[in-house]
């Protein structure tokens, strides 16, 4: 192999990272609510799945693919002609991993026997998960809309029109779920799920 291949084998190896990051999270997140007894996605956050005796296995899902992420972002700002967009995908791993360590307390019937509705008061890692998934959509939402911007000065209207609809689905589940609406949890999770996958989309496209 010539040196002239090894950055290209690398920025590769990188994208791949950043390419598995966002359909990794959404399958692990996704099989436990199918088998986690008690949860219901209309009611329950992705993140609650972080609680109970099988919590673990969400920690470990927010901070692998947040460190994907991040090393997904390396890739990004090596194969993409964007400033902000690489800087933004890193801020979200970052905020993954920070909302992985960070857990969230139980509530509303989750875990199973956990009294209804949600506590008085929050303990303080729960705080610190509130602020770390703020800053992940944030990040998200924005990486997306950049890279609406880039795609569309590139003249691929496509993957502008698929960026901005990424995005604003996750603009859109979240304030919902601020809110208090129905199903609020529902709409952020598609909006979650929706926004990193397009982010892991464009990484392999990119390879």
């Amino acid at each position: 192999m010539t040196t002239t291949q090894l950055p290209v084998t690398s920025t590769r190896s990188l994208l791949t990272c950043g390419a598995v990051a966002g359909p990794l999270w959404a399958v692990v997140s996704l099989a436990q609510v199918a088998t986690r007894e008690g949860f219901d996605l209309t009611r329950h956050p992705l993140s609650l799945l972080s609680t109970g005796a099988l919590g673990w296995v969400q920690i470990v899902n927010f901070v692998v693919a947040g460190i994907l992420t991040v090393i997904g972002a390396i890739g990004l700002r090596r194969a993409l002609p964007s400033t902000w967009a690489p800087r933004l995908v890193a801020v979200s791993g970052f905020g993954l991993i920070a909302a992985g360590v960070l857990v969230m307390d139980p509530g509303d019937g989750f875990p199973a026997g956990t009294p209804a509705g949600m506590s008085a008061s929050l303990t303080w890692h729960a705080y610190g998960h509130l602020v770390s998934g703020t800053i992940t959509f944030i990040a998200l939402i924005a990486a997306c809309y950049v890279l609406g911007r880039h795609f569309a000065r590139a003249g691929n209207h496509r993957d502008a029109v698929l960026s901005r609809v990424a995005g604003t689905a996750l603009l859109v589940g979240n304030g919902w779920a601020m809110t208090g609406g129905t199903a609020g949890s529902l709409t952020l999770a598609v909006g979650a799920i929706s926004a990193m996958l397009w982010v892991s989309a464009v990484s392999a496209r990119l390879r």
